[in-house]
C-alpha cells in the first residue's frame, strides 16, 4: 500500500522518465502523440517511441492515477445490518479497498473513534453508534470479472430452485439428493453453490437451518448479516413454523397426535442414527412432533403432515419409525420386516419440507411452499392422492 501511495502523483524529471521503463514511456507516448508539422528529428518523442517499440511491443496497461482514492474525514452510523460486527470487519465491509495494515494503523493510532472514544479492532459495534473515520487511501474497487461457465450454470441452478427472494432472504426448493452442507467426499452442495452469489463486499448468503440430503423442499437462506441474525433468532425462539409431508405404510392411530421423546445419536461403524433415549441419557435431547393424517390409500399407505416443534437431527424420520409408521424409502429408519414397496413407487425418501412460515427480518411474514418432488408426485398420482386437499396440521398446536 505504501509504495502505491508514493506513486499516486509522480513528478519525475524528464531524464528519470526514460529510465523508469515501459509503463511510463507508453503513457508519455500515448499522451504526447505525433505533432502535426513537428520536426522529424524531435528526439524526445521519437526516442521514447523507438524505445517503447523495441523494449515492449505490447506494453502492459499502466495503473491509472485515480486507482488510489483518497477519502475525507467522515462520520457514519452503524446500521442494523452491521450490529455486533467487529471494528475491523466493519471497515473491511465499508471499504473493500482498505488493506489490513491500514485498518490496524488507523485503529491503533486512535484516528478512528466510536461515539468519540478510542476502540480496539476486535471491539464490536452496536446499531446506532457513531463512527468517525479518518482520511483513507483506497484501491479502486475491482470490477468483477465475468462468471465462468461452471459458475453461470450454478447460478442458473440456484435461480431455478428459488421460491422466494428479496434483498434479505432467499428460499430455495432444494431437490432430493443434494446436500445442504459438505461432508466426507462431498463436492457439490448448497453451501458451496452459494459462493457464486457473493456480493460486491464479498458477503456470501448464509444457511440458517438445514434439511437432510434426501429430503426435498423449503430451505431458508439469509442474504445479509442482519437477516441471518433475525432468522436464526426466530428458529431459536420457535417462532418459525415448518410443515412436512410424508408417505408412510399403514394408518396411524389416532389420526392426529403428538410424539414426544428424547433422542440421542448412536454412532455405528458406517453411519450415525438417532435412537429413542431416556431423560438423563448422555447426549439425549427432547423432541416434539405433531402429526395429522391427510389422506389414505386403502389403509395401505397414508399421507401424513408433520409439524416439528423442535429441530433435532432426523427427528421426523425417527419419530415416525417410533410409532410404527416409518417413512417410505427411508434407508436408515424403515424397520418393517418383509414389507414390499407397492409397484411403481420409487424406493426414495418420501419426505418433503412442504412449507415454512417465519417473521421477515424487516416486518411482515415469509410464507413459502414447495411442490412435491418428481418421485413423490409420481407416487401421489399412482395411488390417487389429491395434493390440493386441506392440510389438517393447520389445527395442530404451535408448542
Amino acid at each position: 500500500m505504501s509504495r502505491r501511495i508514493k506513486r499516486a502523483n509522480p513528478k519525475p524529471r524528464a531524464r528519470d522518465e526514460r529510465k523508469e521503463g515501459r509503463p511510463h514511456q507508453a503513457r508519455s507516448a500515448q499522451k504526447a502523440g505525433p505533432r502535426p508539422g513537428g520536426k522529424p528529428g524531435a528526439k524526445p518523442q521519437r526516442f521514447a517511441g523507438e524505445r517503447a517499440e523495441r523494449r515492449a511491443p505490447e506494453p502492459a496497461p499502466a495503473k491509472p492515477v485515480e486507482a488510489l482514492l483518497p477519502t475525507k474525514v467522515q462520520t457514519v452510523t452503524v446500521t442494523a445490518d452491521e450490529n455486533n460486527m467487529r471494528v475491523d470487519r466493519f471497515l473491511e465491509a465499508r471499504f473493500p479497498g482498505l488493506s489490513f495494515s491500514h485498518i490496524q494503523r488507523v485503529v491503533r493510532k486512535g484516528e478512528l473513534r466510536v461515539d468519540g472514544k478510542r476502540v480496539d479492532s476486535k471491539d464490536r459495534l452496536e446499531e446506532g453508534q457513531s463512527v468517525r473515520i479518518p482520511p483513507l487511501k483506497l484501491d479502486a474497487p475491482k470490477v468483477p470479472g465475468a462468471l465462468s461457465e461452471a459458475a453461470q450454470k450454478t447460478l442458473a441452478a440456484l435461480k431455478d430452485m428459488t421460491i422466494f427472494e428479496d434483498d434479505d432472504v432467499l428460499v430455495l426448493n432444494k431437490p432430493a439428493g443434494l446436500a445442504v452442507q459438505g461432508g466426507s467426499g462431498m463436492t457439490r452442495h448448497i453451501d458451496q453453490m452459494l459462493e457464486v452469489m457473493r456480493d460486491a463486499k464479498g458477503q456470501k448468503p448464509r444457511l440458517v437451518h438445514r434439511i437432510d440430503r434426501e429430503t426435498s423442499g423449503c430451505l431458508l437462506i439469509a442474504k445479509t448479516r442482519f437477516a441471518a441474525s433475525h432468522l436464526t433468532g426466530a428458529f431459536r425462539s420457535r417462532s418459525a413454523r415448518k410443515v412436512y409431508w410424508a408417505l408412510v405404510p399403514g394408518l396411524p392411530k389416532p389420526k392426529q397426535g403428538r410424539i414426544s421423546t428424547f433422542l440421542a445419536k448412536e454412532e455405528g461403524e458406517d453411519d450415525t442414527i438417532m435412537r429413542i433415549a431416556q431423560h438423563g441419557d448422555e447426549g439425549a435431547s427432547h423432541a416434539v412432533t405433531y402429526y395429522a393424517v391427510v389422506e389414505t390409500a386403502g389403509n395401505k399407505l397414508t399421507w401424513v403432515s408433520l409439524k416439528p416443534v423442535t429441530g433435532r437431527t432426523h427427528q421426523l424420520r425417527a419419530h415416525m419409525a417410533h410409532i410404527g409408521h416409518p417413512i417410505i424409502g427411508d434407508p436408515k429408519y424403515f424397520n418393517i420386516e418383509n414389507w414390499e414397496l407397492p409397484g411403481g413407487l420409487q424406493n426414495r425418501l418420501h419426505l418433503l419440507a412442504r412449507r415454512i412460515v417465519i417473521p421477515h427480518p424487516r416486518g411482515g411474514v415469509i410464507d413459502a411452499t414447495a411442490p412435491l418432488p418428481p418421485h413423490m408426485q409420481q407416487s401421489w398420482n399412482l395411488i390417487g392422492l389429491d395434493a390440493t386437499r386441506f392440510d389438517p396440521i393447520e389445527n395442530a398446536p404451535e408448542e
